[in-house]
């Protein structure tokens, strides 16, 4: 502790001490290395017990003792979350969304600890999912909490956010380039930004202690391509429409099982976990490249020693050569999302970031396999596999320089730009026109909650009702007289006073420059009363209201009040000028 109070102090002081650009600098190095280290040690962690798993199943002689491992993964993560974590798991990409655009990207702690604890869980026991969101969830607390200690502002937090982020996707695949473009295209979607300097070093930072602390063994590389041939061009557009479609099952196929486990099985969280696990049991051992994040397989795959993966399963023994080989990747291809979806839906925790890349390589092996066998060409398994994984990566993510940058990385050079920029861009494309926005945040943006590259409209996101309702209203009662409303006009500092009976009711409001003549006329005064003065209007806002909505009514009426309720119960007004206020300030916040 005394160390850790020491270390705060001195970074205070050079918070103090350094220029902006120089504290955000350093900022994105130690968020960096930290983001980094931990999305090592949980990798290692996740490794190790693989590793322990396979050598109790040598010495046990137990081949199908594994199958079960999932359902343990899951039940343990479940009761680990409900008692240890108070259900806060916070697990998926869509949840930093919802912290940069609701509460401006201020992360709760205990989200550096929750997704690395509850996904080495679940993966490590062989659940059929990713570590990257949960990296990238974790970073992206690490970065956010900094900022909170050194209380940096709204955008520095970002900033650091994205840089954690990055960092964690960047120590994971020891590519530097594709943390950083996983920043840009997914975390700060819709947000407008300039200093990326610190979000490089994060990058760099994350990838430096990957190639330092893993081993070849853990890290995902490839070596084995063949040269691009441009004859394959039509194929490979091909591919991306493919990929595209493939995309589109993968999203609306997650967004169905979901909606089962959530909403029509009406059972407890340790019933869905056993449901969960007992399926995913069944799947693995009908595909045991289900098990666990599934990367060796794809290595295996992208390597030329694609018969390894029918090891363990009855297709070993069938005998029908590669056309049975063909088959069992492309079930597998079809049944991945439904392994993944059942693990997380049913109380596991992991990303769909690694099920993508999985998918992708077994649907490229499978295409490419299969206009070989037609003998319409002769393809390049190898590539083909390598690119379809930046394709679904492109269409289920929505993040295709993500894609193309992680293959380029990972395969040591760029020979492969030009087909994975086609499959990528291609796959992004048809899978946009069946689903404008990706399977994480849709229903997100459904309920308006995260950014969208609409950044008019993410600013509005960001103004929530209590800053623009003005509660500090001056009433008059409807049976009043004009010489009671004249006094409550000269002590009032508003334009507009609200209007009820004893019973406190609300009756409506009188516009001060609406009556200002009559106030003025002795004449008038005579003959009136305040209730002949009421003016109503059929237009109100409720607080659970979105703000597009009170604009749509601004915009409707020529009002530049509408009174505000809640529950039915009147609770002040909305004005344009507060609504364009915040406005002002949050773009300012934004820019500043």
């Amino acid at each position: 502790m005394k160390f850790i109070k020491q270390h705060t102090l001195v970074i205070k002081y050079l918070h103090d001490h350094l220029s902006r650009n120089q504290f955000l600098i350093l900022s994105g190095i130690l968020v960096g290395l930290t983001a980094g280290f931990a999305a090592i040690m949980l990798k290692m962690v996740v490794h190790k017990i693989h590793l322990l798993i396979d050598h109790q199943l040598e010495v046990f002689n137990y081949p199908y003792l594994n199958l079960f491992l999932p359902l343990v993964g899951i039940l343990l993560t479940v009761w680990v979350v409900k008692n240890f974590l108070h259900g806060r798991d916070g697990k998926g990409v869509g949840n930093i969304l919802l912290d940069i655009s609701q509460r401006s990207g201020v992360t709760a702690r205990s989200k550096m600890y929750t997704q690395m604890i509850s996904s080495a869980l679940t993966i490590g026991f062989g659940g059929s999912a990713g570590l990257e969101g949960p990296i990238a969830v974790t970073g992206a607390a690490i970065g956010s909490n900094f900022a909170r200690v050194y209380r940096l502002s709204y955008r520095e937090r970002i900033l650091l956010l994205a840089c954690g982020s990055a960092a964690g996707i960047s120590a994971v695949f020891n590519a530097p380039i594709t943390g950083l473009m996983f920043a840009i295209e997914i975390i700060l979607v819709g947000v407008v930004f300039s200093d990326f300097i610190p979000l490089i070093i994060s990058a760099v930072c994350g990838a430096l202690l990957s190639k330092i602390i893993l081993d070849d063994n853990i890290l995902f590389d490839f070596k084995s391509l063949q040269q691009f041939d441009h004859h394959n061009v039509p194929y490979y557009l091909l591919l991306g429409v493919v990929c595209g479609l493939v995309s589109v099952y993968y999203a609306r196929t997650t967004h169905k099982i979901e909606h089962f486990f959530h909403h029509t099985l009406k059972w407890n969280d340790y019933s869905k976990g056993l449901i969960g696990g007992l399926i995913l049991a069944l799947l693995c051992f009908a595909f045991p490249p289900l098990f666990g994040e599934g990367y060796g397989f794809v290595k295996s795959l992208a390597s030329g020693h694609a018969q390894d993966i029918l090891k363990g399963s009855f297709f070993t023994y069938t005998g029908y050569g590669d056309w049975m080989l063909i088959i069992f990747v492309g079930l597998i291809c079809f049944m991945k999302v439904f392994a993944t979806t059942i693990t997380l839906a049913s109380g596991g925790s992991g990303g769909n970031f690694a099920p993508s890349l999985f998918t992708g390589a077994f649907l490229g092996f499978f295409f490419a396999m299969v206009i070989n066998k037609l003998n319409l060409i002769n393809l390049p398994v190898n590539n083909f596999t390598l690119v379809a994984m930046c394709g679904i990566l492109s269409g289920v993510m929505y993040a295709p320089l993500t894609g193309i940058f992680l293959i380029a990385e990972i395969t040591g050079g760029y020979e492969l730009i030009i087909p994975l920029m086609l499959v990528s861009t291609s796959s992004y494309a048809i899978a946009k026109i069946f689903e404008p926005y990706s399977m994480d945040v849709k229903h997100l943006v459904a309920g308006k909650k995260v950014f969208t590259e609409d950044y008019d409209r993410n600013i509005l996101s960001m103004i929530k009702f209590h800053e623009i309702v003005d509660t500090g209203y001056d009433v008059i009662y409807s049976d009043s007289n004009l010489g009671e409303l004249l006094v409550v006009i000269r002590q009032s500092t508003k334009n507009i006073i609200v209007c009820k009976d004893h019973q406190e009711k609300y009756q409506g409001f009188i516009i001060f420059d609406k009556v200002r003549k009559v106030l003025l006329d002795p004449e008038m005064q005579q003959k009136l009363t305040v209730k002949e003065l009421i003016s109503k209007t059929k237009y109100q806002v409720n607080v659970d209201d979105e703000i597009d909505t009170i604009i749509a009514k601004f915009e409707e009426t020529d009002l530049w009040y509408i009174p505000a309720f809640e529950d039915g119960k009147f609770v002040g007004f909305i004005s344009k000028t507060r609504l364009l206020s915040s406005y002002r300030n949050k773009l300012k916040l934004t820019l500043s």
